[in-house]
């Protein structure tokens, strides 16, 4: 009987494992001297994300690859379930992005806009957009701030 108490005590613990929502892992392609990067990977962190950073002396190379349109980039580049995140971009933002599955290249957030996340400035906060890259490399407004 103990025995088989203790198999579904262990089958039990195994269903729930598989039941329980898993983190998304992000590839953060960053300069390994970028203040900025390291703000906004706690950013992630704190909103739940997995991140493993990658130093690089080349992070232009990151954003051609999974197609960052020119004029779009900002300080780092990302990855997570196949889309790209560039910049800057809100935690909210992603999770939103990963829940509602959009046919596109991921987000933006060009440049490094103050008052974005890991750009704080006491509490100025400057207008910015948040972009959907659209798979031919279109955008649209995605998010306002």
């Amino acid at each position: 009987m103990k025995n088989f108490v203790a198999s579904l005590l262990v089958l039990g613990l195994a269903q729930a494992a598989w039941a329980a929502p898993t983190t998304p892992v992000i590839d953060v392609y960053k300069s390994p001297t970028c203040g900025c990067c390291n703000k906004w990977i706690d950013h992630l962190k704190t909103n739940g994300f997995t991140v493993r950073s990658h130093d690089t002396d080349n992070v232009a190379q990151h954003k051609v690859r999974p197609g960052v349109p020119p004029g779009y980039g900002s300080c780092h580049t990302a990855e997570v379930n196949g889309y790209v995140i560039e910049g800057h971009v809100p935690a909210k933002e992603i999770m939103r992005l990963l829940k509602e599955k959009p046919r596109a290249r991921g987000l933006v957030v060009p440049a490094m806009p103050v008052g974005s996340p890991s750009m704080e400035a006491g509490g100025r906060m400057d207008p910015y957009e948040a972009f959907l890259v659209n798979r031919d490399g279109s955008t649209r407004t995605y998010a306002q701030y």
